[in-house]
């Protein structure tokens, strides 16, 4: 068989790519067998492949690769998600371009249009997947606007109307100038930003007097209902009950008290804009204050405004500071850094505003959600964000569910003719029927009455997405439904902790009495080398699929876990990416190495190989329990450095050395089968990390059947092991690495045959890897001594003094300064240990394992100091 000299991800990677789908390996259908379900988190039906989908993927198909492989029916539940608010503004851009305004549209022509780009963009990022090697059940690949989908968010809607969890009303609200819709509080980013403070007096009315507020939004004064004093500030007792004339618009407004007020704020007077803040707002109601909205949809001024109408806000902010100075009323302007709200979407600054919407009650359903997460029930990995998920939960508000766009689940009310009452259900049909009752008027049509124009919020569909992708709210007793839910795990950024998976878990108690999910793995954000988040303004955000092609979808996914703790922000280096092309380069070489060795039926097995087959799989077992542990903790990266390190350090450098036969000489078949198992179960083990190398090797290391596959093998699992010869072993590194090491000081060919002398009773010393130290250490011989033999160099292994005779070569005055720079390490090396042992708090807090490890470091170093200061005395 002709194999490569190189490993060429290109050639591999799509033709086992199409060989599993091919084969279906990667679809699920209900059996006796045990279920391991994950739900993607359906990226924007806008997108395309970014550095966090990479990681948050990757970690998906680890969880699942692995899982099939331990004979578990694995799924993994593909999609998108419609994203109303961006896929609503590239339809509008699309249209912009062909000269189309959405405005001269009706409601069905742009949901055509829309529909049109969808099918045309929409799910690219999915086809980008595939090239990562995401196993996701494709046929199963669901859209949050698809029928059924859509049937189940209505269904949902009407339900918790009826239970009086949706209701609507006027409220204030984050209202996004760019995108003209609300959005919810967690869609909003608060930034600190460089502002102004503006000192603005208002004229007391009946008097040559003024009172002077500080405000950081001037352009908001044409808005104001009120100045509020704190009633225990005595600076201001005098103006109890009296009014003020608002600057310009020369409006009179009372003077009013309330404990609200920050007296150190400012000069300690509010300006009150009920239709533009938030506190305000509370205050208006509490005071019955009129509120002015002074804003159109788009951030430009109204006609309420009465001056700079139409003009955009931020504008105004500079005009009006200049008619209030040219007027005499802007006192001064202070720098000022203050949080401003930013629409997570579009990155608009949002306004406050009093909006007609719909919303949703949470404080019922957030129970179960929060008290679920805080038992471990659902497991949170990492644990830290149980706090933070907590104090949101403990503190969530009603949330905004409505949304002023066209594309998405229209809201399923119809109001009645000429009025503000409205009736839910599930069609229009429905609706007219429900009217009729309402009004007892039998005559009402259809075109008598008009459904709302709002769309439901993304996540009001999303929230649904582990049950509604199974069908679970509309068909409850589905064979598919009843066998897959409650899911597995979870993987998903932090930073959508509240928007979807805290009300995932709500939705999962209400309408299954179940969780979604077991466990939720919550990712780091990508950043770069900086700690910069990764962002296309910044140019710090590699092209994905530019470096599947540069390295390999193997090398990739390495790249991406070996800087990714869970939780943790992932400090994304390119070179880590070639990392981890490089071990797979070193995979492939080692697979040319065993496969390049001629076979002798008739040799026998040296002791050395046995001994080396005997220790890998003690190893390989040690290795594999370790790995176990790690995926139980979802320490993905520390389970994949486990695996490189077992291949790279144990398997090819000691392992390979260790068994590998003399130049053109051939292997007996006992080691050739032995090196061969344990390289089929190192790349069993590797496959779900990257499971493109590990399908070719394994291809190509035995013959193989039509339709097998590496994917479904077994996955290897732990046996016992004895720890006792895998501590032995590493000792004999010591030795072998010592004795190399005096080869190459001392320029001594490997051709010629050293003697390594042991200071110790034969009997007494355990030198069951004396073979494998002879063989590659190149001696003739092991031999035991009492005495230092004249003329010799030593070192030590923990407390074992070992000689090496070297006749004339040996100069006493290196030896000794050699000896002396040692004691010193080890001198020093005894303080370090002892100042944590002399540590009353140290003992007493550090767990009884690593007291016990401090100690043993503590013996093996006194042992260290007392043989090389013997040897130094001893030196001749």
């Amino acid at each position: 068989m002709e194999i490569p000299s190189k490993y060429n991800p290109a050639n591999t990677e799509d033709k086992w790519y199409k060989y599993w789908m091919d084969h279906g390996f990667f679809k699920s259908k209900p059996d006796e067998r045990e279920p391991f379900t994950i739900v993607i988190p359906p990226p924007n039906v806008t997108g395309v492949l970014h550095m966090g989908h990479m990681l948050n993927n990757t970690i998906q198909d680890i969880l699942v690769r692995r899982a099939r492989m331990q004979g578990k029916n694995a799924l993994w539940v593909p999609g998108t998600d419609h994203a109303s608010i961006a896929t609503e503004a590239r339809v509008v851009a699309k249209l912009k371009e062909d000269g189309i305004s959405k405005n001269d549209l009706s409601r069905d022509m742009f949901m055509k249009h829309a529909w049109e780009w969808k099918e045309k963009h929409g799910g690219i990022i999915l086809e980008q997947l595939k090239k990562l090697g995401a196993s996701c059940d494709w046929d199963r690949t669901k859209f949050t606007m698809d029928e059924d989908l859509s049937e189940s968010v209505k269904q949902v809607f009407i339900d918790l109307f009826k239970k009086g969890y949706i209701y609507r009303g006027v409220r204030m609200v984050n209202w996004d100038p760019q995108a003209k819709t609300a959005v919810s509080d967690e869609e909003v980013i608060y930034k600190e930003v460089d502002s102004k403070l503006y000192y603005v007096r208002y004229r007391i009315e009946g008097a040559d007097d003024y009172v002077t507020i500080a405000t950081t939004r001037p352009e908001t004064i044409l808005g104001d209902t009120a100045v509020c004093v704190h009633p225990e500030d005595e600076r201001f007792t005098h103006l109890h009950g009296k009014k003020v004339i608002i600057p310009l618009v020369e409006r009179q407004v009372p003077i009013i008290t309330d404990t609200y007020v920050d007296r150190e704020f400012g000069t300690g007077a509010l300006k009150i804009t009920p239709a533009h803040d938030e506190n305000d707002y509370e205050i208006g109601i509490n005071h019955q204050l009129e509120s002015i909205n002074i804003f159109n949809d788009d951030g430009t001024l109204s006609e309420n405004a009465i001056l700079f109408v139409g003009k955009d806000r931020f504008e105004v902010r500079d005009l009006i500071t200049e008619q209030l100075d040219k007027e005499g009323y802007l006192v001064k302007v202070e720098d000022y850094v203050n949080k401003v709200g930013f629409s997570e979407r579009t990155d608009a600054v949002i306004e406050p505003k009093l909006s007609m919407q719909w919303f949703l009650k949470m404080e019922k359903l957030s129970g179960p959600a929060l008290e679920n997460v805080m038992s471990d029930s659902i497991k949170l990995v990492p644990a830290k964000f149980k706090n933070t998920y907590r104090h949101w939960m403990e503190n969530v508000r009603d949330w905004c569910i409505s949304r002023q766009l066209w594309w998405g689940h229209r809201i399923p009310a119809w109001y009645l003719p000429e009025s503000a009452e409205f009736v839910v259900a599930s069609n229009a049909e429905e609706a007219l029927e429900l009217a009729k009752q309402k009004t007892g008027d039998e005559n009402l049509t259809l075109n008598d009455l008009r459904q709302d124009e709002d769309v439901l919020d993304t996540w009001f569909s999303s929230w649904l997405w582990p049950i509604s992708v199974f069908d679970g709210i509309r068909n409850p007793d589905n064979k598919d439904f009843k066998y897959y839910y409650p899911t597995n795990d979870l993987v998903t950024a932090p930073e959508i902790l509240f928007f979807w998976v805290a009300r995932m878990i709500m939705a999962g108690y209400e309408y299954t009495g179940e969780k979604p999910f077991e466990n939720v793995y919550l990712t780091g954000i990508v950043r770069d080398k900086k700690g910069r988040k990764m962002s296309k303004s910044l140019g710090n955000s590699p092209d994905p699929l530019k470096l599947i092609e540069r390295f390999g979808a193997d090398g990739v996914r390495v790249g991406m876990l070996l800087c990714s703790p869970a939780g943790g922000d992932l400090l994304f280096d390119e070179g880590l990416t070639e990392q981890g092309r490089n071990f797979g380069n070193k995979i492939w070489n080692a697979f040319r190495l065993i496969k390049s060795w001629e076979i002798d039926e008739s040799l026998e097995q040296p002791e050395s190989s046995a001994i080396a087959g005997k220790w890998f799989g003690e190893k390989l077992n040690e290795s594999i329990s370790l790995l176990e542990d790690q995926f139980s903790k979802y320490r993905l990266s520390e389970a994949l450095m486990n695996l490189y390190k077992l291949f790279w350090d144990e398997f090819s450098s000691w392992y390979l050395e260790m068994i590998k036969p003399a130049y053109q000489q051939p292997v007996d078949r006992k080691t050739m089968d032995e090196a061969t198992g344990f390289f089929g179960l190192l790349i069993k083990l590797l496959h779900p990390f990257i499971p493109f190398i590990t399908e070719e090797i394994w291809q190509l290391l035995e013959t193989r059947k039509k339709g097998e596959s590496i994917m479904v093998a077994d996955m290897p699992v732990a046996g016992i092991y004895e720890k006792a010869c895998i501590d032995r072993f590493e000792k004999a590194k010591e030795t072998i690495s010592a004795v190399r090491n005096i080869r190459k000081d001392r320029n001594i060919p490997n051709k010629d045959l050293l003697t390594l002398m042991v200071r110790e009773d034969e009997d007494k010393f355990d030198n069951r890897f004396g073979e494998v130290v002879k063989k590659l250490c190149k001696l003739d011989s092991i031999k035991f001594v009492q005495e230092k033999p004249e003329k010799s160099v030593s070192f030590i292994v923990k407390t074992i003094e070992f000689y090496i005779p070297l006749g004339e070569n040996v100069n006493i005055e290196e030896e000794r300064n050699k000896l002396n720079k040692e004691l010193e390490y080890n001198k020093g090396f005894l303080n370090s240990v002892m100042k944590k042992l002399n540590n009353e708090r140290f003992v007493k807090n550090a767990p009884a394992n690593v007291i016990d490890k401090e100690k043993e470091k503590k013996a093996d170093a006194e042992a260290k100091i007392k043989s090389l200061t013997e040897q130094i005395q001893n030196l001749k």
